[in-house]
Parts: C-alpha cells; structure tokens; sequence
C-alpha cells in the first residue's frame, strides 16, 4: 500500500469514527435526561411512601401513594370535569397576559416617554400579591371564568412584558446602525431584526407563564367559584379528604407540565440557532 492509499483510508475512516463518537454521546445524553427525572420522581414517591409507612400517618393526614392513586382512578371523571375549567381557565389567561404584554413592549420600544411613563405603574400593580387582586376582580367581574382568565393573565403579563422588552432592546447597535444605512423602515427592522432577538427571551417568559397561569387560574378558584381544581382542593380540604386533596394537586401538577412542555415544543420548533443573550 502507497502513503497516498494510506492517507486516503484514514480521511475516509477518521470522519467516521468522529461520527459514531458524536452519536454515542448524543444518545447518552438523551438517555440521561429521559432516565435521570423518571429516576427523581420515582425517588420522590419511595420516600413518600416510607415517610407514611415509617411514621404510621394516618390517611386523613397524609395518604399514601397507592391510596392517591386509587382516587385518581375511582374519581376520574370528577377531577377530569374539574381540571378542564382550569385547563380553560389558564390557556384564556396565559393568551390575554402574554398577547398584552407583547402589544405594550412592542410599544414600549418604540416610545421611551410612554415606557418611562408607564413601566412603573405596571411595576407598582406587580408587586401586590395576587391573594390580594383576586377578590378585587372577583367583586368587580362577579363568579364566573372572567376573574379567573384575568388573574391567570396578570400572574403571566409582567414576566413577559420585562423579558420581550429586554429582548426587543437587546438588538446589537452596529446592526441596528446598518439597518438605517440600508434604509430599512421601522417594520422592517422590527421583523427582521428586533423580532427576531426576542424570541429566545419571549420563550423564557412563556415558559414562566406556562406555570404560572395554572398557579393564577386556581388562585381565583380559591376566592370565589364552585368548579375546577381549586375549589376541588378548597372543599376536599373542609372535608378532611386528603387522598381527594393529594388527587386534585396531581392533577394541576400534571396540568402545569403539560403547558409547559407544550411551550418547550413550540420553542424548539420555532427557535433552531443557539440563545445568544446580551
């Protein structure tokens, strides 16, 4: 064999195994992070369990996790019924919250008086706990889904609104500057550049607000509403029935992962370059 068949074998096989390592890894990788929360949460339920078993709790206290499982398939239909006006409850807030929030950064980039203006106001009504909101707007818009589409919506609006402006503003000034060389108008450097810095930042507070529409959604249930997983939660806690309890916050546990797991898909579909922040 020649040094030129020789060098020619090696550039042929090199890649190859640099290829077979690459995909070794990655597999591993995935392994690990499909194994390592199923590992977590199975942890979580044995001690669950031995903390019950080991300290005899009584079940009005703590139930164990086959009683909670047990409610979750005897009680099905109920907590079904109940988490779907939740689930309502959430996505109408989460959509109000974050489409809002989009509008006003939006506007906000584009009118600093407005933003300086404003921005505290939004800060000042931020910092009132929503225990407290709640039955403001349950006073004013009565017992229906209203209040609670609109506290769901207030949990998402401020995160949103902090990370899309901060994204919008992130733009790098040479390549702002160049825009205005090239005589781009303000839509154009919108879309295709102000837009387009924002998405990794818009993510990161979706994500945020996936949960924590949820978290608004049960909130106004709590304050004034008969239907849905809070006040499942507020009257199996009056009735000392924790296995119902237990059932009823697996289920907007479940509820919250689906949202968020929704948002990461759409993330990973929308965004396919690396999250550069400034």
């Amino acid at each position: 064999m020649t040094t030129l068949d020789l060098q020619r074998d090696l550039l042929v096989t090199e890649p190859d195994v640099e290829a077979d390592t690459y995909l070794r890894e990655r597999r591993q990788r995935l392994r690990r992070r499909r194994l390592l929360p199923l590992a977590g949460m199975l942890g979580l339920l044995v001690l669950w369990w031995a903390v019950v078993a080991g300290f005899d709790i009584k079940p009005f206290i703590a139930p164990s996790p086959w009683l909670v499982a047990q409610t979750l398939y005897s009680k099905s239909s109920v907590l079904l019924q109940n988490v779907q006006l939740t689930a309502l409850e959430a996505l109408g807030g989460f959509l109000l919250g974050n489409i809002v929030a989009i509008l006003l950064a939006t506007v906000f980039i584009h009118n600093k008086t407005l933003n300086d203006t404003l921005f505290p106001v939004f800060v000042a009504i931020n910092s009132i706990p929503i225990v407290a909101k709640a039955p403001i707007l349950v006073l004013i818009m009565g017992n229906g889904i209203e209040p609670k589409i609109t506290i769901a919506a207030l949990v998402c609006f401020f995160p949103t609104l902090i990370n899309m402006v901060k994204g919008l503003d992130s733009v790098n000034p040479q390549t702002l500057e160049l825009m205005r060389v090239l005589s781009a108008s303000k839509t154009e450097v919108f879309f295709k550049l102000r837009a387009y810095h924002s998405l990794p930042f818009l993510f990161s507070s979706l994500r945020i607000a996936a949960s924590m529409s949820v978290i608004g959604a049960i909130v106004g249930e709590w304050i004034g509403s008969t239907e849905g997983i809070g006040a499942l939660i507020i009257q199996a806690t009056f009735n000392f029935d924790s296995a119902l309890l237990y059932s009823a916050i697996v289920m907007s546990a479940a509820l919250t992962g689906a949202f968020f797991f929704i948002v990461a898909l759409i993330e990973r579909w929308v965004i396919r370059w690396p999250a550069v922040t400034h």
